[in-house]
């Protein structure tokens, strides 16, 4: 799967607004931004109730969160979004 996800340089205190599609784990729907370490951490935890996604996005999803949580050292222990959605 296609990763997406981009660390931000100097992102600052941006509005959510502001972000590009690419701070995102859901890029196209700009849900679960992945700008820091505790926005990692709160993508996977809420992952399952993103809604309104195909298998697909959930894919693409997980593997910018697995980026993500590497640049930021945040440990994922899943090896597949299907074992964050219980």
């Amino acid at each position: 799967m296609q990763i997406t996800w981009k660390p931000l340089r100097d992102h600052g205190e941006h509005a959510r607004a502001s972000l590009p599609d690419s701070a995102f784990a859901f890029p196209k729907e700009r849900k679960e931004p992945l700008t820091d370490a505790a926005h990692v951490r709160s993508a996977i935890a809420r992952f399952s109730q993103v809604g309104g996604v195909s298998e697909t996005e959930r894919s693409q999803a997980f593997a910018n969160i697995k980026a993500a949580a590497g640049y930021y050292g945040v440990s994922v222990r899943a090896s597949s979004w299907r074992d964050l959605v219980a």
